[in-house]
């Protein structure tokens, strides 16, 4: 609806324009042999007011997709992860609501202006039928036409105002983005030195003093290729490089993407596109050294881990095998004490048994001496 007003306006004003000058046209206009005569000229504008209104709706058209497919991936990811994450889901929803209860209202604003400018362009054409060539209703033509576009500048200038906001909190948030992206990859090392690198203020230090020397050489040549060429976007903006990267892979990087690149980004020239070819390039092969380094980093870790756990296991077999043998020692030690217990015990009886004997005897020898 918003597309379709401003076109509307804008094919309506070019229209009053071109009708509104024609009282003022000069009869040699209609003499003069091969000179563009006024209903031509007013034909070539409204064709070009209509090639502009569908371009501009194509464009629209195509970026309300965008934002629609954008919505559905976010809904289907939220609502995946909504049992694990209730209350940072319920964070994110309340915010969700409250930009979308500010976009409809910016919206109904946008309507409003364009629908007050539409009306206005409509009452020009009113005024523009039969109309008599005299100086007062040329005059509050001319009126009506400043005012309208005086009114369509003002929209104009308020929009670009909010869109070049809009564009410098895109950039905060994808260079927010990018260091959290990096600052991910460096948790996954592992590594307290990549997190001290985060920490510094950017631009204070070398670049070459920025990265921990700790880390692995492939992450250190990502990660200053990404600081000395713009970030992961190769210094584009988010629209244009998404759109390069989806045409690229579409051709599968065949030589030739970049016709279909350079009708899709008409504001881009063939050299722009072509550097950032090359430096897209470079940016998968050191991101794919990156992500091999961090691969083996882990697989040596696993490793390590491996083996670290393989030594306590062997040393926890050693030990129990000497406390084992030094119960089987304390055992044996026991049972031999045991045993000698016995023995002198046994030996203890049989002393004794034989002191009662030789008692014994005694006594029946003195009983038989007495007799």
């Amino acid at each position: 609806a918003v597309a379709g007003a401003v076109a509307g306006a804008g094919a309506a004003t070019g229209s009053g324009v071109g009708a509104a000058q024609v009282p003022q046209q000069n009869d040699s206009c209609f003499g003069t042999s091969g000179g563009i005569r006024p209903f031509q000229l007013q034909n070539w504008k409204q064709k070009v007011s209509r090639t502009k209104k569908a371009e501009f709706i194509r464009t629209a058209e195509k970026l309300k997709n965008q934002v629609i497919n954008i919505e559905k991936d976010k809904h289907s990811h939220f609502y995946n992860q909504k049992s694990d994450f209730r209350s940072e889901h319920s964070m994110l929803e309340e915010l969700e609501n409250k930009l979308i209860n500010s976009r409809k209202t910016e919206r109904a604003k946008l309507q409003q202006q364009l629908a007050k400018i539409h009306n206005n362009v409509k009452k020009l054409q009113h005024q523009l039928k039969d109309v008599k060539p005299t100086p007062d209703v040329v005059e509050k033509l001319r009126e009506m036409m400043e005012e309208i576009e005086n009114a369509i500048n003002t929209f104009k200038e308020e929009q670009r105002l909010i869109y070049e906001e809009l564009l410098k909190e895109e950039k905060t948030t994808s260079n927010e983005l990018s260091a959290i992206s990096r600052k991910i990859d460096m948790w996954a090392l592992g590594n307290s030195g990549a997190e001290a690198a985060f920490r510094a203020t950017p631009g204070k230090l070398p670049v070459d003093r920025e990265m921990p020397s700790t880390l692995p050489e492939e992450v250190v040549d990502f990660e200053k290729f990404l600081q000395q060429t713009g970030g992961r976007q190769g210094g584009w903006d988010d629209y244009d490089h998404q759109n390069f990267v989806k045409v690229r892979n579409k051709h599968k990087g065949k030589p030739a993407f970049m016709g279909e690149v350079l009708e899709n980004l008409p504001g881009r020239t063939q050299e722009e596109v072509q550097q950032h070819e090359k430096w897209y390039q470079k940016f998968l092969a050191l991101e794919e050294r990156k992500k091999e380094s961090i691969q083996n980093w882990k697989t040596k870790k696993q490793q390590k881990k491996e083996e670290i756990l393989k030594l306590k296991e062997k040393a926890e077999n050693i030990s129990l095998l000497f406390h084992s043998k030094n119960e089987d020692n304390q055992k044996r030690k026991e049972e031999q004490r045991k045993k000698q217990k016995l023995a002198v015990e046994a030996w203890k009886k049989q002393k004794s048994l034989e002191r009662s004997m030789r008692r014994a005897s005694q006594v029946r020898e003195e009983e038989e001496k007495e007799k």
